[in-house]
């Protein structure tokens, strides 16, 4: 395969990041990869990884390049409970300042980068997200809808808020299809929110499927943290390429 690490043009800056696609001319459908809060490092390029290895160029910027490069965190404190609550709480700032409209202004120049590349077939793309990459995802989804035609997001939090702007209540432009695995016991996405979901997704006409991952916690494919469940990381898996397949290929 095909790996770099890139600098990637951004609404404010240069977002460092990591592009990698199958050997050969392609052309290969587009993918844009939302990162976790813990941001680029190997167990997420390792995902990529995975994607491209299906017949897809994958694009992964790091969403906080505003707050500085990668990498954000020491890997050694992700699979320690306590340390790993430490490192959320500094990038927490981070996440507050990264606003649905600089969201969706990155997307767009991530999405100008990404096809720009060589290999990468024209026409729409695919967004996979995790944790707070799975609502950064939707919000890119419903403001770009002719531009991201399909979405995977798993243990996604805040999709649903109280507030005016919740992400779940902008989901009416939404032509492609999407998917979400929901983690259970997920205080910030809990039952109550992942119906307030299925009900704005189902009344917008949009094609989704929403389901929860019974045992799995909030961050359930990053095995590099202490979250990690192996079960629910295969199904993820299992769920992810055949929608991309039916939606990109």
């Amino acid at each position: 395969m095909h790996q770099a690490s890139i600098d990637i043009p951004a609404a404010d800056g240069v977002s460092d990041g990591y592009f990698v696609k199958p050997d050969g001319p392609g052309p290969y459908p587009g993918i844009v990869m939302f990162m976790d809060a813990f941001g680029v490092r190997p167990r997420l390029r390792e995902m990529a990884d995975r994607v491209a290895e299906q017949g897809y160029a994958v694009l992964l910027p790091n969403l906080f390049y505003r707050g500085g490069r990668s990498p954000l965190v020491d890997p050694a404190d992700l699979n320690d409970p306590d340390r790993r609550g430490a490192a959320f709480g500094r990038l927490m700032p981070l996440m507050q300042q990264l606003t649905a409209d600089r969201v969706v202004a990155d997307t767009r120049a991530y999405l100008d980068f990404l096809a720009a590349q060589e290999g990468v077939a024209p026409g729409p793309a695919g967004a996979v997200g995790y944790c707070m990459g799975g609502r950064n995802a939707l919000i890119a989804m419903a403001a770009l809808p002719e531009r991201i035609a399909v979405l995977g997001s798993f243990h996604a939090g805040r999709v649903v808020t109280e507030d005016a702007d919740s992400p779940h209540l902008a989901v009416g432009p939404i032509t492609g299809e999407v998917y979400f695995g929901h983690a259970d016991n997920d205080g910030s996405m809990t039952p109550e929110h992942v119906k307030a979901l299925e009900e704005a997704l189902a009344s917008a006409g949009v094609t989704y499927t929403s389901e929860v991952y019974e045992g799995a916690p909030h961050g359930y494919t990053m095995s590099d943290t202490a979250m990690y469940h192996e079960g629910a990381e295969k199904r993820h898996w299992a769920a992810l390429f055949p929608l991309l397949d039916r939606n990109l290929h």
